[in-house]
């Protein structure tokens, strides 16, 4: 699996992360995983394609302990587990996840 890993943060830098993410209402079902919405100006073809059986589509943030997070690069189908939809991020997809967290933490005053 691919992942983007952010580790050596604080306990209460994490805190303040778990706390923004359950706010902004993107909380799985499971405690500790987030779902990060793909933008659909970023689905791949085949992604747009199956958008309707499959999607939304999105990526998984996990925080694994009181120190670090995990993004994975592997762009999920909510509607379906398996499809050839499920696909690693294209670059684009890539650049726009790993931004995207960058800058949720910098808001928070944590640097990366």
């Amino acid at each position: 699996m691919r992942n983007y890993l952010i580790e050596d943060l604080y306990p209460e830098q994490m805190e303040l992360v778990r706390k923004r993410l359950d706010e902004s209402g993107l909380a799985g079902s499971l405690e500790g995983i987030y779902y990060l919405p793909v933008p659909e100006d970023l689905l791949a073809e085949e992604q747009r394609e199956h958008q309707g059986q499959c999607g939304p589509y999105i990526f998984v943030l996990e925080i694994l302990d009181e120190t670090s997070l995990k993004l994975e690069l592997l762009v999920r189908a909510q509607g379906k587990l398996r499809c050839s939809c499920v696909m690693y991020a294209t670059p684009a997809q890539r650049s726009h996840i790993m931004d995207f967290l960058d800058v949720f933490l910098r808001q928070l005053d944590i640097s990366v």
